[in-house]
Protein backbone atom coordinates (compact mmCIF):
# COMPACT_ATOMS: atom_id res chain seq x y z
CA UNK A 1 0.00 0.00 0.00
CA UNK A 2 1.52 3.30 -0.65
CA UNK A 3 0.44 5.86 1.83
CA UNK A 4 0.97 9.51 2.72
CA UNK A 5 4.45 8.89 3.86
CA UNK A 6 5.77 8.23 0.87
CA UNK A 7 4.40 11.39 -0.32
CA UNK A 8 7.23 13.27 1.93
CA UNK A 9 7.70 16.56 -0.90
CA UNK A 10 10.60 17.47 2.08
CA UNK A 11 12.98 14.95 1.15
CA UNK A 12 16.55 15.73 -1.04
CA UNK A 13 15.10 11.96 -2.77
CA UNK A 14 11.70 13.69 -3.66
CA UNK A 15 12.90 17.61 -4.00
CA UNK A 16 15.40 16.31 -6.93
CA UNK A 17 13.65 14.01 -9.12
CA UNK A 18 10.51 17.11 -8.20
CA UNK A 19 13.36 19.12 -10.49
CA UNK A 20 14.15 16.75 -12.62
CA UNK A 21 10.08 16.53 -13.46
CA UNK A 22 9.78 20.37 -13.75
CA UNK A 23 12.62 20.72 -16.62
CA UNK A 24 10.43 18.58 -19.17
CA UNK A 25 9.95 21.19 -21.34
CA UNK A 26 6.19 21.65 -23.03
CA UNK A 27 6.24 20.32 -26.17
CA UNK A 28 5.93 23.37 -29.03
CA UNK A 29 4.97 23.55 -32.86
CA UNK A 30 1.67 23.99 -34.61
CA UNK A 31 -1.04 20.82 -33.94
CA UNK A 32 -3.93 20.34 -35.47
CA UNK A 33 -6.78 20.14 -32.76
CA UNK A 34 -9.24 20.06 -35.14
CA UNK A 35 -10.28 16.10 -34.78
CA UNK A 36 -9.23 16.08 -31.21
CA UNK A 37 -12.06 18.24 -30.10
CA UNK A 38 -14.59 16.06 -31.29
CA UNK A 39 -13.47 13.45 -28.79
CA UNK A 40 -15.28 12.98 -25.70
CA UNK A 41 -13.38 10.49 -23.37
CA UNK A 42 -15.97 9.12 -20.58
CA UNK A 43 -15.91 5.90 -19.03
CA UNK A 44 -17.51 4.25 -21.70
CA UNK A 45 -14.24 5.22 -23.85
CA UNK A 46 -12.16 3.30 -20.96
CA UNK A 47 -14.36 -0.15 -21.24
CA UNK A 48 -14.29 -0.08 -24.81
CA UNK A 49 -10.75 0.37 -24.51
CA UNK A 50 -10.63 -2.73 -21.90
CA UNK A 51 -12.60 -4.22 -24.06
CA UNK A 52 -10.40 -4.69 -26.76
CA UNK A 53 -7.47 -5.22 -24.88
CA UNK A 54 -5.96 -1.81 -25.55
CA UNK A 55 -5.55 1.23 -23.13
CA UNK A 56 -6.87 4.78 -23.88
CA UNK A 57 -3.73 6.37 -25.54
CA UNK A 58 -3.58 3.31 -28.17
CA UNK A 59 -7.51 3.57 -28.58
CA UNK A 60 -7.01 7.01 -29.04
CA UNK A 61 -4.68 6.47 -31.96
CA UNK A 62 -7.31 4.46 -33.75
CA UNK A 63 -8.69 5.31 -36.96
CA UNK A 64 -12.53 5.87 -35.18
CA UNK A 65 -10.83 8.66 -32.91
CA UNK A 66 -7.84 10.49 -33.79
CA UNK A 67 -5.05 8.64 -34.92
CA UNK A 68 -1.31 10.87 -35.29
CA UNK A 69 0.35 11.59 -38.31
CA UNK A 70 4.16 10.58 -39.15
CA UNK A 71 6.03 13.20 -36.94
CA UNK A 72 3.64 14.52 -34.76
CA UNK A 73 5.36 16.38 -31.86
CA UNK A 74 1.66 15.25 -29.52
CA UNK A 75 0.46 11.78 -29.41
CA UNK A 76 -3.34 11.63 -29.47
CA UNK A 77 -3.57 11.34 -25.58
CA UNK A 78 -1.44 14.49 -25.26
CA UNK A 79 -3.34 16.29 -27.67
CA UNK A 80 -6.51 15.61 -25.40
CA UNK A 81 -4.52 16.98 -22.80
CA UNK A 82 -3.81 20.57 -25.03
CA UNK A 83 -7.57 20.50 -25.65
CA UNK A 84 -8.41 20.83 -22.22
CA UNK A 85 -5.68 22.90 -21.53
CA UNK A 86 -4.04 20.52 -18.94
CA UNK A 87 -0.37 21.65 -18.90
CA UNK A 88 1.43 19.01 -17.15
CA UNK A 89 5.50 19.96 -17.81
CA UNK A 90 7.53 22.53 -17.33
CA UNK A 91 7.34 24.96 -14.07
CA UNK A 92 3.81 26.20 -15.22
CA UNK A 93 2.05 22.57 -14.65
CA UNK A 94 -1.56 22.88 -13.45
CA UNK A 95 -2.23 21.62 -9.75
CA UNK A 96 -3.99 18.33 -9.52
CA UNK A 97 -7.24 19.87 -8.34
CA UNK A 98 -7.36 22.05 -11.70
CA UNK A 99 -6.61 18.61 -13.47
CA UNK A 100 -9.71 16.88 -11.80
CA UNK A 101 -12.01 19.96 -12.46
CA UNK A 102 -10.87 20.46 -16.26
CA UNK A 103 -10.87 17.09 -17.57
CA UNK A 104 -11.43 14.29 -14.88
CA UNK A 105 -11.73 11.49 -17.36
CA UNK A 106 -8.15 11.91 -18.43
CA UNK A 107 -6.62 11.17 -14.91
CA UNK A 108 -6.23 8.00 -15.20
CA UNK A 109 -4.84 7.23 -18.11
CA UNK A 110 -2.35 9.95 -17.46
CA UNK A 111 -1.56 7.91 -14.14
CA UNK A 112 -0.82 5.18 -16.37
CA UNK A 113 1.67 6.68 -18.11
CA UNK A 114 3.03 7.89 -15.52
CA UNK A 115 3.27 4.75 -13.94
CA UNK A 116 4.87 2.87 -16.76
CA UNK A 117 7.43 5.72 -17.42
CA UNK A 118 8.58 4.72 -13.43
CA UNK A 119 8.63 0.94 -14.63
CA UNK A 120 11.26 2.03 -17.66
CA UNK A 121 13.04 3.31 -14.92
CA UNK A 122 14.07 0.30 -13.62
CA UNK A 123 15.27 -1.40 -16.73
CA UNK A 124 16.88 -4.81 -15.41
CA UNK A 125 13.76 -6.42 -15.95
CA UNK A 126 13.81 -6.02 -19.85
CA UNK A 127 17.58 -6.94 -19.94
CA UNK A 128 16.49 -10.21 -18.54
CA UNK A 129 12.99 -11.50 -20.15
CA UNK A 130 13.33 -13.57 -23.72
CA UNK A 131 10.28 -12.07 -24.56
CA UNK A 132 6.66 -10.81 -22.96
CA UNK A 133 3.70 -12.02 -23.96
CA UNK A 134 0.13 -11.19 -23.45
CA UNK A 135 -2.64 -14.19 -23.38
CA UNK A 136 -6.39 -13.83 -23.17
CA UNK A 137 -7.22 -15.60 -19.57
CA UNK A 138 -4.97 -16.62 -16.47
CA UNK A 139 -3.81 -19.75 -17.42
CA UNK A 140 -0.97 -20.25 -19.53
CA UNK A 141 1.34 -23.61 -20.20
CA UNK A 142 4.46 -22.93 -21.74
CA UNK A 143 6.47 -24.89 -24.31
CA UNK A 144 8.33 -28.38 -23.32
CA UNK A 145 11.57 -28.26 -25.26
CA UNK A 146 13.01 -32.07 -25.58
CA UNK A 147 16.52 -32.67 -27.47
CA UNK A 148 17.06 -36.40 -28.21
CA UNK A 149 18.59 -37.93 -25.49
CA UNK A 150 20.75 -40.13 -27.23
CA UNK A 151 22.13 -36.61 -28.85
CA UNK A 152 22.11 -33.54 -27.16
CA UNK A 153 24.77 -31.86 -28.72
CA UNK A 154 22.15 -31.96 -32.46
CA UNK A 155 25.21 -31.22 -34.09
CA UNK A 156 24.99 -31.64 -38.00
CA UNK A 157 25.66 -34.81 -39.96
CA UNK A 158 24.98 -36.27 -43.35
CA UNK A 159 22.05 -38.03 -43.60
CA UNK A 160 22.54 -41.67 -44.97
CA UNK A 161 20.71 -45.02 -44.77
CA UNK A 162 20.03 -46.18 -41.05
CA UNK A 163 21.52 -42.55 -39.54
CA UNK A 164 19.89 -41.07 -37.02
CA UNK A 165 18.61 -37.78 -37.43
CA UNK A 166 19.11 -35.47 -34.29
CA UNK A 167 15.77 -34.11 -32.87
CA UNK A 168 14.35 -31.50 -31.18
CA UNK A 169 10.83 -32.24 -29.60
CA UNK A 170 8.40 -29.30 -28.84
CA UNK A 171 5.59 -29.96 -26.78
CA UNK A 172 3.75 -28.52 -23.48
CA UNK A 173 4.34 -28.64 -19.79
CA UNK A 174 2.76 -31.02 -17.37
CA UNK A 175 1.31 -28.04 -15.55
CA UNK A 176 0.06 -24.96 -16.65
CA UNK A 177 0.87 -21.48 -14.92
CA UNK A 178 -1.69 -19.65 -13.41
CA UNK A 179 -1.08 -15.82 -13.81
CA UNK A 180 -2.29 -13.81 -10.68
CA UNK A 181 -2.60 -10.31 -9.86
CA UNK A 182 -0.17 -7.98 -8.64
CA UNK A 183 -0.27 -4.87 -7.34
CA UNK A 184 -0.11 -1.79 -5.12
CA UNK A 185 -2.81 0.69 -3.48
CA UNK A 186 -2.78 4.03 -3.75
CA UNK A 187 -4.24 4.81 -0.04
CA UNK A 188 -4.02 9.06 -0.05
CA UNK A 189 -6.57 11.90 0.08
CA UNK A 190 -7.58 14.42 -2.07
CA UNK A 191 -6.49 17.26 0.60
CA UNK A 192 -2.84 15.90 0.36
CA UNK A 193 -2.74 15.71 -3.56
CA UNK A 194 -5.61 19.13 -4.58
CA UNK A 195 -2.44 21.49 -4.29
CA UNK A 196 0.18 19.87 -5.48
CA UNK A 197 1.50 20.04 -9.19
CA UNK A 198 1.04 17.58 -11.68
CA UNK A 199 4.97 17.50 -11.82
CA UNK A 200 5.28 16.78 -7.90
CA UNK A 201 2.10 14.11 -8.67
CA UNK A 202 4.62 12.47 -11.59
CA UNK A 203 7.07 11.93 -8.81
CA UNK A 204 5.23 9.75 -6.81
CA UNK A 205 3.78 7.99 -9.75
CA UNK A 206 7.05 7.03 -10.90
CA UNK A 207 8.04 5.97 -7.66
CA UNK A 208 4.87 3.72 -8.04
CA UNK A 209 6.39 2.48 -11.35
CA UNK A 210 9.98 1.66 -9.93
CA UNK A 211 8.49 -0.35 -7.43
CA UNK A 212 6.40 -2.31 -9.33
CA UNK A 213 9.10 -3.79 -11.53
CA UNK A 214 11.70 -3.82 -8.58
CA UNK A 215 8.84 -6.78 -6.85
CA UNK A 216 8.61 -8.18 -10.48
CA UNK A 217 12.41 -9.07 -10.58
CA UNK A 218 11.71 -11.16 -6.99
CA UNK A 219 9.55 -13.40 -8.92
CA UNK A 220 11.88 -13.77 -11.53
CA UNK A 221 14.39 -14.64 -9.32
CA UNK A 222 11.83 -17.47 -7.94
CA UNK A 223 11.11 -18.75 -11.11
CA UNK A 224 15.04 -18.89 -12.05
CA UNK A 225 15.54 -20.68 -8.80
CA UNK A 226 12.93 -22.83 -8.21
CA UNK A 227 11.06 -23.13 -11.59
CA UNK A 228 7.22 -22.46 -12.74
CA UNK A 229 6.00 -25.77 -11.28
CA UNK A 230 6.95 -28.17 -14.33
CA UNK A 231 10.15 -30.12 -12.62
CA UNK A 232 12.57 -27.18 -14.42
CA UNK A 233 15.06 -25.77 -11.29
CA UNK A 234 18.22 -24.39 -12.30
CA UNK A 235 21.08 -26.96 -12.07
CA UNK A 236 22.89 -25.80 -9.45
CA UNK A 237 26.96 -25.91 -9.38
CA UNK A 238 28.81 -25.55 -6.28
CA UNK A 239 32.04 -23.78 -5.78
CA UNK A 240 35.28 -25.33 -5.20
CA UNK A 241 35.65 -24.75 -1.47
CA UNK A 242 31.79 -24.01 0.24
CA UNK A 243 31.86 -20.85 2.34
CA UNK A 244 34.53 -19.42 -0.26
CA UNK A 245 33.92 -17.78 -3.95
CA UNK A 246 36.65 -17.26 -5.74
CA UNK A 247 37.47 -15.99 -9.91
CA UNK A 248 38.03 -19.75 -10.87
CA UNK A 249 34.41 -20.68 -9.28
CA UNK A 250 33.06 -17.92 -11.96
CA UNK A 251 35.36 -19.04 -14.39
CA UNK A 252 34.08 -22.61 -13.84
CA UNK A 253 30.16 -21.64 -13.71
CA UNK A 254 30.95 -19.79 -17.06
CA UNK A 255 32.47 -23.03 -18.39
CA UNK A 256 29.32 -24.94 -17.64
CA UNK A 257 27.23 -22.68 -20.09
CA UNK A 258 28.05 -24.16 -23.40
CA UNK A 259 26.90 -24.19 -25.68
CA UNK A 260 24.52 -21.08 -24.25
CA UNK A 261 26.65 -18.18 -23.41
CA UNK A 262 26.33 -16.43 -19.65
CA UNK A 263 25.37 -13.05 -20.73
CA UNK A 264 23.45 -11.60 -17.71
CA UNK A 265 24.86 -12.39 -13.76
CA UNK A 266 22.03 -11.79 -11.17
CA UNK A 267 23.60 -11.52 -7.85
CA UNK A 268 22.95 -9.74 -4.18
CA UNK A 269 25.10 -6.93 -2.89
CA UNK A 270 27.28 -9.04 -0.95
CA UNK A 271 28.55 -11.20 -3.83
CA UNK A 272 28.82 -7.75 -5.79
CA UNK A 273 31.19 -6.48 -3.38
CA UNK A 274 33.01 -9.24 -3.66
CA UNK A 275 33.28 -9.19 -7.28
CA UNK A 276 34.28 -6.51 -7.08
CA UNK A 277 37.41 -6.81 -4.64
CA UNK A 278 38.48 -9.79 -6.75
CA UNK A 279 41.74 -9.06 -8.09
CA UNK A 280 40.78 -10.51 -11.42
CA UNK A 281 38.71 -7.05 -11.80
CA UNK A 282 40.53 -4.51 -10.27
CA UNK A 283 41.30 -3.28 -13.75
CA UNK A 284 41.95 0.53 -13.51
CA UNK A 285 39.72 1.37 -16.42
CA UNK A 286 37.17 -0.65 -15.10
CA UNK A 287 37.14 1.53 -12.23
CA UNK A 288 37.12 4.79 -14.19
CA UNK A 289 34.63 3.37 -16.13
CA UNK A 290 32.60 2.98 -13.05
CA UNK A 291 32.92 5.90 -11.49
CA UNK A 292 32.25 8.04 -14.81
CA UNK A 293 28.78 6.09 -15.59
CA UNK A 294 27.76 4.05 -12.61
CA UNK A 295 27.80 0.83 -14.80
CA UNK A 296 29.26 -2.18 -13.17
CA UNK A 297 32.38 -4.15 -14.09
CA UNK A 298 31.31 -7.00 -16.70
CA UNK A 299 32.90 -10.09 -15.75
CA UNK A 300 33.70 -12.39 -18.20
CA UNK A 301 31.60 -10.08 -21.00
CA UNK A 302 28.07 -10.57 -18.67
CA UNK A 303 26.32 -7.71 -17.29
CA UNK A 304 26.60 -7.65 -13.73
CA UNK A 305 23.02 -7.13 -12.24
CA UNK A 306 22.68 -6.37 -8.42
CA UNK A 307 19.52 -7.46 -7.55
CA UNK A 308 19.40 -8.43 -3.64
CA UNK A 309 16.79 -11.01 -3.93
CA UNK A 310 19.15 -13.60 -4.96
CA UNK A 311 20.02 -15.09 -1.91
CA UNK A 312 23.78 -13.86 -0.83
CA UNK A 313 25.12 -17.34 -0.88
CA UNK A 314 24.01 -17.99 -4.91
CA UNK A 315 24.62 -16.77 -8.45
CA UNK A 316 21.97 -16.84 -10.87
CA UNK A 317 23.86 -16.85 -14.60
CA UNK A 318 21.42 -16.77 -17.32
CA UNK A 319 21.33 -16.42 -21.12
CA UNK A 320 18.90 -14.06 -21.36
CA UNK A 321 17.86 -14.89 -25.31
CA UNK A 322 16.54 -18.45 -24.05
CA UNK A 323 16.47 -18.13 -19.94
CA UNK A 324 12.64 -16.94 -19.16
CA UNK A 325 9.78 -15.57 -20.28
CA UNK A 326 6.95 -12.63 -19.26
CA UNK A 327 3.47 -13.61 -19.24
CA UNK A 328 0.99 -11.01 -18.87
CA UNK A 329 -3.04 -11.73 -18.85
CA UNK A 330 -4.28 -8.18 -18.07
CA UNK A 331 -1.74 -5.15 -18.22
CA UNK A 332 -1.15 -2.32 -15.84
CA UNK A 333 -4.59 -0.92 -14.50
CA UNK A 334 -5.70 2.09 -12.41
CA UNK A 335 -9.03 1.70 -11.27
CA UNK A 336 -11.05 4.61 -13.18
CA UNK A 337 -14.05 4.54 -11.25
CA UNK A 338 -12.26 4.69 -8.14
CA UNK A 339 -9.73 7.76 -9.17
CA UNK A 340 -12.60 9.51 -10.87
CA UNK A 341 -15.70 9.06 -8.03
CA UNK A 342 -13.36 9.03 -4.98
CA UNK A 343 -10.82 11.42 -6.06
CA UNK A 344 -7.85 9.27 -5.18
CA UNK A 345 -8.85 8.10 -2.01
CA UNK A 346 -8.12 4.35 -2.22
CA UNK A 347 -7.61 3.21 -5.51
CA UNK A 348 -5.47 0.02 -6.86
CA UNK A 349 -3.39 0.00 -9.67
CA UNK A 350 -2.36 -3.43 -10.75
CA UNK A 351 -1.48 -6.09 -13.60
CA UNK A 352 -1.40 -10.11 -13.97
CA UNK A 353 2.06 -11.48 -14.72
CA UNK A 354 4.06 -14.67 -14.15
CA UNK A 355 7.03 -15.71 -15.28
CA UNK A 356 8.17 -19.41 -17.30
CA UNK A 357 11.40 -20.96 -17.99
CA UNK A 358 11.57 -20.88 -21.56
CA UNK A 359 14.92 -23.42 -21.84
CA UNK A 360 15.97 -25.31 -18.68
CA UNK A 361 19.80 -25.04 -19.05
CA UNK A 362 19.72 -21.21 -20.10
CA UNK A 363 20.11 -20.43 -16.30
CA UNK A 364 22.53 -22.18 -13.74
CA UNK A 365 23.22 -21.44 -10.44
CA UNK A 366 26.21 -21.34 -8.46
CA UNK A 367 26.42 -22.03 -5.10
CA UNK A 368 28.67 -20.53 -2.54
CA UNK A 369 28.05 -22.45 0.58
CA UNK A 370 26.64 -25.88 0.26
CA UNK A 371 28.07 -28.08 2.90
Amino acid sequence: MIEDRFFNENSPEFQRLVELASREKPISGNVDLSRAKEVKVTRDTFLEAQKNGLSLSELLETEDYDPSDVGSPLDAFERQLAVHGIKVNGRNAITVELFYKGAPALLPEFMMREIKRGQRMRPELERIVSSSNQISNSRYTPFHVDVTPTDNKLSLRPVGDFAEIPTITVGEQVHTITVPDYGVTLKTSYKALRSKSTTQFKVLLWYIGFRLQADKMALVVDTMINGDGNQNPARVVNTETSGNFTYSDLVGLYNEFFPFEMNIILVHKDKINTILNMEEFKDPMAGFKFQKTGELVSPLGSTLIRCDDVPSDLIIGLDNRFAIEEVVSSPLMVEYDKVIQQKLEEAVISESVAYAKVIKDASLVLDSVWS
